[in-house]
Protein backbone atom coordinates (compact mmCIF):
# COMPACT_ATOMS: atom_id res chain seq x y z
CA UNK A 1 0.00 0.00 0.00
CA UNK A 2 2.69 2.33 0.80
CA UNK A 3 4.77 1.99 -2.27
CA UNK A 4 1.58 1.48 -4.64
CA UNK A 5 1.01 5.78 -3.02
CA UNK A 6 5.07 6.15 -3.40
CA UNK A 7 4.27 5.37 -7.24
CA UNK A 8 1.39 7.68 -7.72
CA UNK A 9 2.72 9.98 -5.94
CA UNK A 10 5.84 9.87 -7.92
CA UNK A 11 3.90 9.81 -11.37
CA UNK A 12 2.09 12.76 -10.24
CA UNK A 13 5.22 14.33 -9.28
CA UNK A 14 6.93 13.36 -12.79
CA UNK A 15 3.58 14.75 -15.02
CA UNK A 16 3.75 17.59 -13.19
CA UNK A 17 7.50 18.52 -13.47
CA UNK A 18 7.02 17.60 -17.51
CA UNK A 19 4.52 20.05 -17.76
CA UNK A 20 5.77 22.90 -15.99
CA UNK A 21 8.94 22.53 -17.67
CA UNK A 22 7.19 22.37 -20.95
CA UNK A 23 5.16 25.56 -20.76
CA UNK A 24 8.23 28.04 -19.14
CA UNK A 25 10.64 26.18 -21.33
CA UNK A 26 8.98 24.61 -24.49
CA UNK A 27 10.03 21.81 -26.39
CA UNK A 28 11.69 18.50 -25.58
CA UNK A 29 13.23 20.09 -22.42
CA UNK A 30 10.85 18.64 -20.15
CA UNK A 31 12.52 14.53 -21.35
CA UNK A 32 15.67 14.63 -18.92
CA UNK A 33 13.30 16.09 -15.83
CA UNK A 34 10.77 13.46 -16.32
CA UNK A 35 13.59 10.63 -16.89
CA UNK A 36 14.91 11.55 -13.95
CA UNK A 37 11.91 11.58 -11.32
CA UNK A 38 10.58 8.36 -12.86
CA UNK A 39 14.53 6.83 -11.57
CA UNK A 40 14.28 8.56 -8.41
CA UNK A 41 11.01 7.05 -7.53
CA UNK A 42 11.83 4.08 -9.23
CA UNK A 43 15.00 4.15 -6.69
CA UNK A 44 13.32 4.92 -3.66
CA UNK A 45 10.22 2.79 -4.44
CA UNK A 46 13.01 -0.32 -4.65
CA UNK A 47 14.93 0.73 -1.01
CA UNK A 48 17.79 2.31 -3.02
CA UNK A 49 19.04 5.46 -0.94
CA UNK A 50 22.89 6.29 -2.10
CA UNK A 51 22.12 5.04 -5.59
CA UNK A 52 18.88 7.87 -5.63
CA UNK A 53 21.32 10.62 -4.52
CA UNK A 54 24.45 9.72 -6.56
CA UNK A 55 21.32 10.22 -9.50
CA UNK A 56 20.20 13.04 -7.92
CA UNK A 57 23.45 14.74 -7.87
CA UNK A 58 24.52 13.47 -11.16
CA UNK A 59 21.56 15.01 -12.51
CA UNK A 60 22.00 18.62 -11.11
CA UNK A 61 25.52 18.85 -12.69
CA UNK A 62 24.26 17.32 -15.91
CA UNK A 63 21.53 20.02 -16.09
CA UNK A 64 23.68 22.73 -15.23
CA UNK A 65 26.24 22.17 -17.67
CA UNK A 66 24.06 21.64 -20.37
CA UNK A 67 21.43 24.09 -20.19
CA UNK A 68 18.90 21.91 -19.22
CA UNK A 69 16.45 23.07 -16.50
CA UNK A 70 17.65 23.27 -12.63
CA UNK A 71 17.31 19.61 -11.40
CA UNK A 72 15.71 18.48 -8.64
CA UNK A 73 12.55 18.23 -10.18
CA UNK A 74 9.32 17.41 -8.07
CA UNK A 75 9.12 14.29 -8.32
CA UNK A 76 13.13 13.89 -7.59
CA UNK A 77 12.43 15.44 -4.60
CA UNK A 78 9.64 13.80 -3.18
CA UNK A 79 12.00 10.67 -3.73
CA UNK A 80 15.08 11.97 -2.12
CA UNK A 81 12.26 13.10 0.95
CA UNK A 82 11.39 9.81 1.15
CA UNK A 83 14.72 8.42 1.15
CA UNK A 84 15.77 10.69 4.18
CA UNK A 85 12.83 10.54 6.05
CA UNK A 86 13.33 6.53 6.40
CA UNK A 87 16.80 7.28 7.10
CA UNK A 88 16.05 9.93 9.85
CA UNK A 89 13.49 7.19 11.48
CA UNK A 90 16.24 4.51 11.36
CA UNK A 91 18.98 7.44 13.35
CA UNK A 92 21.16 6.87 10.03
CA UNK A 93 23.20 9.71 10.00
CA UNK A 94 24.87 8.83 6.53
CA UNK A 95 22.03 9.21 4.32
CA UNK A 96 20.38 12.94 5.54
CA UNK A 97 24.20 14.14 5.20
CA UNK A 98 24.08 13.08 1.65
CA UNK A 99 20.49 14.87 1.34
CA UNK A 100 22.11 18.13 2.35
CA UNK A 101 24.89 17.47 0.05
CA UNK A 102 22.40 17.03 -2.80
CA UNK A 103 20.54 20.48 -1.66
CA UNK A 104 24.13 22.46 -1.41
CA UNK A 105 25.04 20.92 -4.83
CA UNK A 106 21.52 22.58 -6.04
CA UNK A 107 22.21 25.96 -4.72
CA UNK A 108 25.73 25.82 -5.75
CA UNK A 109 24.59 25.06 -9.37
CA UNK A 110 21.79 27.61 -9.53
CA UNK A 111 21.94 29.71 -7.05
CA UNK A 112 19.23 30.82 -4.15
CA UNK A 113 16.29 29.58 -7.16
CA UNK A 114 12.98 28.26 -7.03
CA UNK A 115 14.43 24.49 -7.47
CA UNK A 116 17.09 24.30 -4.83
CA UNK A 117 14.61 26.15 -2.68
CA UNK A 118 12.16 23.73 -3.27
CA UNK A 119 14.40 21.18 -2.81
CA UNK A 120 15.74 22.30 0.73
CA UNK A 121 12.20 22.46 1.72
CA UNK A 122 11.81 18.84 1.14
CA UNK A 123 14.94 17.84 2.90
CA UNK A 124 13.95 19.64 6.03
CA UNK A 125 10.30 18.50 5.96
CA UNK A 126 11.24 15.05 5.43
CA UNK A 127 14.18 15.09 8.03
CA UNK A 128 11.03 16.26 10.51
CA UNK A 129 8.78 13.73 9.45
CA UNK A 130 11.91 10.83 9.95
CA UNK A 131 12.76 12.44 13.35
CA UNK A 132 8.79 12.50 14.18
CA UNK A 133 8.06 8.78 13.43
CA UNK A 134 10.90 7.82 15.06
CA UNK A 135 9.62 9.33 18.31
CA UNK A 136 6.48 7.61 17.78
CA UNK A 137 8.18 4.23 17.42
CA UNK A 138 10.32 4.82 20.52
CA UNK A 139 6.82 5.69 22.62
CA UNK A 140 4.90 2.80 21.04
CA UNK A 141 7.98 0.36 21.86
CA UNK A 142 8.08 1.40 25.52
CA UNK A 143 4.21 1.12 26.03
CA UNK A 144 4.77 -2.29 24.76
CA UNK A 145 7.65 -2.87 26.66
CA UNK A 146 5.18 -1.70 30.21
CA UNK A 147 2.70 -4.03 29.01
CA UNK A 148 4.95 -6.82 29.15
CA UNK A 149 6.83 -5.60 31.93
CA UNK A 150 3.63 -5.56 34.37
CA UNK A 151 2.34 -9.06 32.90
CA UNK A 152 5.86 -10.15 34.87
CA UNK A 153 5.38 -8.26 37.21
CA UNK A 154 2.15 -9.72 38.34
CA UNK A 155 3.27 -13.10 37.73
CA UNK A 156 6.08 -12.73 39.58
CA UNK A 157 3.57 -11.68 42.87
CA UNK A 158 1.42 -14.47 42.43
CA UNK A 159 4.35 -17.22 41.93
CA UNK A 160 4.29 -17.90 45.81
CA UNK A 161 0.63 -17.85 46.41
CA UNK A 162 0.74 -21.04 43.41
CA UNK A 163 3.54 -22.56 44.70
CA UNK A 164 2.29 -22.18 48.22
CA UNK A 165 -1.11 -23.79 47.97
CA UNK A 166 0.57 -26.93 46.46
CA UNK A 167 3.31 -27.26 49.30
CA UNK A 168 0.81 -26.76 51.38
CA UNK A 169 -0.96 -29.65 50.01
CA UNK A 170 2.14 -32.14 50.35
CA UNK A 171 2.37 -30.96 53.95
CA UNK A 172 -1.05 -31.96 54.55
CA UNK A 173 -0.69 -34.86 53.09
CA UNK A 174 2.37 -35.73 55.14
CA UNK A 175 0.93 -35.11 58.12
CA UNK A 176 -1.91 -37.67 57.42
CA UNK A 177 0.27 -39.66 56.57
CA UNK A 178 2.35 -40.19 59.87
CA UNK A 179 -1.08 -39.98 61.67
CA UNK A 180 -2.70 -42.80 60.04
CA UNK A 181 0.44 -45.09 59.65
CA UNK A 182 -1.02 -47.71 62.22
CA UNK A 183 -3.84 -49.04 60.00
CA UNK A 184 -2.47 -51.21 57.05
CA UNK A 185 -2.78 -50.12 54.01
CA UNK A 186 -3.26 -46.05 54.68
CA UNK A 187 -0.04 -45.20 53.89
CA UNK A 188 0.62 -45.96 50.19
CA UNK A 189 -2.49 -43.72 49.64
CA UNK A 190 -1.42 -40.89 51.53
CA UNK A 191 1.87 -41.44 49.61
CA UNK A 192 0.23 -41.13 46.24
CA UNK A 193 -1.20 -38.10 47.05
CA UNK A 194 2.01 -36.38 48.42
CA UNK A 195 3.42 -37.92 44.96
CA UNK A 196 0.90 -36.20 42.97
CA UNK A 197 0.85 -32.44 44.82
CA UNK A 198 4.40 -32.33 45.19
CA UNK A 199 4.34 -33.34 40.66
CA UNK A 200 1.51 -30.58 40.19
CA UNK A 201 3.80 -28.39 42.29
CA UNK A 202 7.01 -28.81 40.37
CA UNK A 203 4.92 -28.48 36.92
CA UNK A 204 3.27 -25.24 37.92
CA UNK A 205 6.87 -23.86 39.08
CA UNK A 206 8.68 -24.84 36.11
CA UNK A 207 5.80 -23.41 33.91
CA UNK A 208 5.78 -19.57 35.89
CA UNK A 209 9.38 -19.82 36.32
CA UNK A 210 10.59 -20.43 32.86
CA UNK A 211 8.04 -17.36 31.77
CA UNK A 212 9.51 -15.31 34.60
CA UNK A 213 12.94 -15.61 32.96
CA UNK A 214 11.97 -15.20 29.19
CA UNK A 215 11.40 -11.57 28.56
CA UNK A 216 8.54 -12.06 25.68
CA UNK A 217 6.44 -14.06 27.66
CA UNK A 218 4.58 -13.57 30.41
CA UNK A 219 1.35 -15.47 32.27
CA UNK A 220 -0.52 -15.08 35.18
CA UNK A 221 -1.62 -17.87 37.93
CA UNK A 222 -4.98 -18.45 39.98
CA UNK A 223 -8.32 -17.39 38.94
CA UNK A 224 -10.75 -19.80 40.16
CA UNK A 225 -13.54 -21.40 37.83
CA UNK A 226 -16.05 -19.01 39.48
CA UNK A 227 -14.36 -16.11 39.07
CA UNK A 228 -15.31 -16.37 34.86
CA UNK A 229 -18.76 -16.86 36.19
CA UNK A 230 -18.91 -14.17 38.29
CA UNK A 231 -17.37 -12.19 35.58
CA UNK A 232 -19.69 -13.29 32.96
CA UNK A 233 -22.44 -12.65 35.46
CA UNK A 234 -21.63 -9.02 35.31
CA UNK A 235 -21.55 -8.82 31.59
CA UNK A 236 -24.08 -5.31 30.80
CA UNK A 237 -23.33 -5.02 27.27
CA UNK A 238 -25.22 -6.90 24.27
CA UNK A 239 -27.17 -10.35 24.91
CA UNK A 240 -24.53 -12.68 26.08
CA UNK A 241 -24.57 -16.90 25.53
CA UNK A 242 -22.31 -18.74 26.92
CA UNK A 243 -21.40 -22.44 26.61
CA UNK A 244 -18.35 -22.84 29.36
CA UNK A 245 -17.11 -26.40 30.25
CA UNK A 246 -15.72 -27.25 33.77
CA UNK A 247 -12.69 -28.82 33.83
CA UNK A 248 -9.58 -29.12 36.53
CA UNK A 249 -6.83 -27.25 35.04
CA UNK A 250 -3.93 -26.23 35.69
CA UNK A 251 -4.35 -22.61 38.01
CA UNK A 252 -1.77 -20.56 35.10
CA UNK A 253 -4.31 -22.53 32.50
CA UNK A 254 -7.67 -20.82 34.54
CA UNK A 255 -6.41 -17.64 34.75
CA UNK A 256 -5.71 -17.01 31.16
CA UNK A 257 -8.82 -18.40 30.45
CA UNK A 258 -10.14 -15.31 32.46
CA UNK A 259 -7.75 -13.14 31.01
CA UNK A 260 -8.64 -13.93 27.27
CA UNK A 261 -12.46 -13.88 27.99
CA UNK A 262 -12.17 -10.68 30.22
CA UNK A 263 -10.11 -8.66 27.44
CA UNK A 264 -12.49 -9.82 24.58
CA UNK A 265 -15.46 -8.82 26.34
CA UNK A 266 -13.68 -5.21 27.01
CA UNK A 267 -12.99 -5.39 23.40
CA UNK A 268 -16.89 -5.81 22.30
CA UNK A 269 -17.54 -2.72 24.78
CA UNK A 270 -15.58 -0.42 23.59
CA UNK A 271 -15.63 -1.17 19.60
CA UNK A 272 -18.94 -3.07 18.78
CA UNK A 273 -21.78 -0.82 20.16
CA UNK A 274 -23.59 -2.38 17.05
CA UNK A 275 -23.33 -6.05 18.34
CA UNK A 276 -26.75 -7.70 19.34
CA UNK A 277 -24.91 -10.66 21.15
CA UNK A 278 -22.00 -12.15 22.19
CA UNK A 279 -21.33 -15.66 22.07
CA UNK A 280 -18.13 -16.75 24.91
CA UNK A 281 -16.92 -20.61 24.54
CA UNK A 282 -14.43 -22.53 26.25
CA UNK A 283 -14.36 -26.62 25.32
CA UNK A 284 -11.56 -28.48 26.27
CA UNK A 285 -10.05 -31.92 25.31
CA UNK A 286 -7.27 -34.31 26.59
CA UNK A 287 -5.15 -31.68 24.03
CA UNK A 288 -5.94 -28.61 23.92
CA UNK A 289 -8.66 -25.84 25.79
CA UNK A 290 -9.90 -23.54 22.99
CA UNK A 291 -11.48 -19.91 24.03
CA UNK A 292 -13.63 -18.57 21.63
CA UNK A 293 -15.56 -14.86 22.11
CA UNK A 294 -17.31 -13.86 18.96
CA UNK A 295 -19.89 -10.97 18.78
CA UNK A 296 -21.95 -10.02 15.84
CA UNK A 297 -21.10 -6.22 15.16
CA UNK A 298 -21.43 -4.88 11.61
CA UNK A 299 -17.86 -4.62 10.25
CA UNK A 300 -15.86 -1.34 11.42
CA UNK A 301 -12.60 -0.47 9.95
CA UNK A 302 -11.11 0.40 13.59
CA UNK A 303 -11.68 -2.96 14.74
CA UNK A 304 -8.70 -4.32 12.62
CA UNK A 305 -6.01 -5.87 14.79
CA UNK A 306 -3.34 -3.76 15.04
CA UNK A 307 -1.25 -5.26 18.08
CA UNK A 308 -3.31 -3.17 20.85
CA UNK A 309 -1.84 -3.14 24.04
CA UNK A 310 -4.69 -5.66 25.68
CA UNK A 311 -3.86 -7.57 22.84
CA UNK A 312 -0.27 -7.42 23.61
CA UNK A 313 -1.35 -8.71 27.39
CA UNK A 314 -3.56 -11.57 26.39
CA UNK A 315 -0.98 -12.81 23.74
CA UNK A 316 2.18 -12.76 26.12
CA UNK A 317 0.02 -15.05 28.91
CA UNK A 318 -1.26 -17.64 25.97
CA UNK A 319 2.02 -18.17 24.62
CA UNK A 320 3.50 -18.61 28.02
CA UNK A 321 1.90 -21.64 28.02
CA UNK A 322 2.75 -22.89 24.64
CA UNK A 323 -0.52 -21.55 22.91
CA UNK A 324 -1.42 -18.98 20.42
CA UNK A 325 -4.40 -16.57 20.28
CA UNK A 326 -5.92 -14.86 16.56
CA UNK A 327 -8.06 -11.95 16.23
CA UNK A 328 -10.19 -10.82 13.89
CA UNK A 329 -13.61 -10.60 11.56
CA UNK A 330 -15.84 -13.85 11.12
CA UNK A 331 -16.67 -14.55 7.34
CA UNK A 332 -20.40 -14.90 8.62
CA UNK A 333 -20.05 -11.20 10.45
CA UNK A 334 -18.82 -9.93 13.45
CA UNK A 335 -15.49 -10.41 15.22
CA UNK A 336 -13.97 -13.49 16.61
CA UNK A 337 -10.97 -13.72 19.32
CA UNK A 338 -9.62 -16.84 19.98
CA UNK A 339 -7.18 -18.78 22.04
CA UNK A 340 -6.07 -22.53 22.24
CA UNK A 341 -4.17 -23.91 25.18
CA UNK A 342 -2.13 -27.04 24.66
CA UNK A 343 -3.04 -28.94 28.05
Amino acid sequence: MKRTSLVLAGALGVVITAGAIRVSWGGSYWVFGAVVGALAIGGAVAGLRYPVFLLAGTAILVAASAGLPREPGPATVLALGVVVAAAAREAEVGVPAAGLAVVAAGFVAGGATTVPVLSATGWVGAVGVGLGLRAFDVQRRAAREAVRREERLELARELHDVVAHHVTGIVVQAQAAQLRSAPPGSVPGALAGIEAAGTEALAAMRRLVGVLRSPGDAGQAATAPEELDALLDRWRGPRLRRDVAAGEWPAEVRSTVYRVVQEALTNVSRHAPGAGSVTVSVAADERELVVDVTDDAPAVSSRRPRGGYGLIGMRERVESLGGVVTAGPRDAGGWSVRATIPL
